[in-house]
């Protein structure tokens, strides 16, 4: 895949990824940053259980980078609660 299109993938992913978790976009940076590493992590657990994981621009891929960056919200969000 090109860098255009992580950067875009990553923009809707961690746009719709946001949504899901708290309710509110992070801001177009972050929502990119969060995309992009939720593709990696998603691609990783996908990989994990025997699935494809980023494959294209395409639905499957927005589906993985979604699982991931999901993941890495509620972990966030958990770590930071835990810390106060």
């Amino acid at each position: 895949m090109s860098l255009l299109a992580w950067i875009v993938l990553g923009l809707i992913a961690g746009f719709v990824a946001s949504k899901l978790v708290s309710g509110t976009g992070q801001g177009a940076v972050m929502d990119i940053v969060l995309g992009v590493i939720g593709a990696v992590i998603g691609g990783w657990l996908f990989h994990t259980f025997g699935m494809a994981g980023v494959s294209g621009f395409n639905l499957y891929s927005l589906l993985v980078a979604v699982v991931g960056a999901v993941v890495l919200l509620v972990v966030y969000h958990a770590v930071s609660r835990g810390a106060r």
